[in-house]
């Protein structure tokens, strides 16, 4: 068993197996004083192998990480699927169905914008703070590309991409955000973890802008992106 810390929340990990130790370790805290404590069944481990060819401490990992963000929900704090890069301070989330290419973009960011990192490329948790603002987190959990630090920032804007003929980029309609945000979150859990989590889904939806990309795999793209989502915040 060892502690981390994600999103300010300390963490037991009562596991089975090394790799997820390994897999954490910029996350790992000093002491055995946690908030909650999360463990994976011999069940939970044998549903996961089910859906996919992987070894069983691989499916530790991804029970572990489900049962943190049932838990973690208690502390204003949720899982969204999406790629969060930094830069200068400020969080900006891309979100896009398999395929359209997240992870293509966030590469064109990197290459493109100065001072631009990966804050998670994949599983990012975000926390809703007292004063209505939102932070992004990175986690251990960071996509296959394992792109990520265990940093904070707070987050200035959600895109959800699209892939287009040319590059174009509009404010979201409201009547769009939450559908295309729902299917983003996870929300599976308890009734009561899922409810709060619908409400933190609702703060989100006002606490930050949202835009539609329809993007070509381009330089311009990332910098079209870039210079309108940092200059709404000017």
């Amino acid at each position: 068993m060892f502690v981390i810390e994600l999103a300010g929340v300390r963490i037991g990990i009562d596991n089975r197996y090394p790799f997820i130790e390994r897999q954490c370790r910029a996350f790992l805290c000093e002491g055995e004083a946690a908030a909650f404590t999360v463990r994976a069944s011999s069940d939970d481990i044998l549903e996961e192998s089910n859906h996919g060819e992987f070894s069983d401490a691989y499916c530790e990992s991804i029970c572990l990480y489900r049962h943190i963000c049932e838990k973690i929900a208690d502390y204003n704090v949720f899982l969204m699927h999406a790629s969060v890069i930094e830069v200068d301070g400020r969080a900006y989330a891309f979100c896009a169905k398999s395929g359209v290419g997240k992870s293509t973009h966030t590469r064109l960011w990197i290459k493109n914008i100065p001072h631009a990192r990966v804050l998670n490329g994949d599983k990012p948790l975000l926390k809703l703070e007292d004063d209505g603002s939102v932070t992004a987190f990175g986690t251990p959990w960071n996509g296959k590309e394992n792109w990520g630090e265990n940093i904070s920032a707070r987050l200035a804007g959600i895109c959800f991409l699209e892939r287009g003929v040319k590059n174009a980029i509009r404010p979201a309609d409201e009547e769009e955000i939450i559908p295309r945000l729902s299917h983003q979150l996870y929300l599976r859990g308890s009734r009561e973890s899922v409810n709060r989590r619908l409400m933190m889904m609702d703060a989100l939806v006002r606490a930050v802008p949202y835009y539609v990309l329809a993007c070509t795999i381009s330089d311009e793209a990332a910098l079209l992106s870039y210079r309108t989502m940092s200059g709404a915040q000017e």
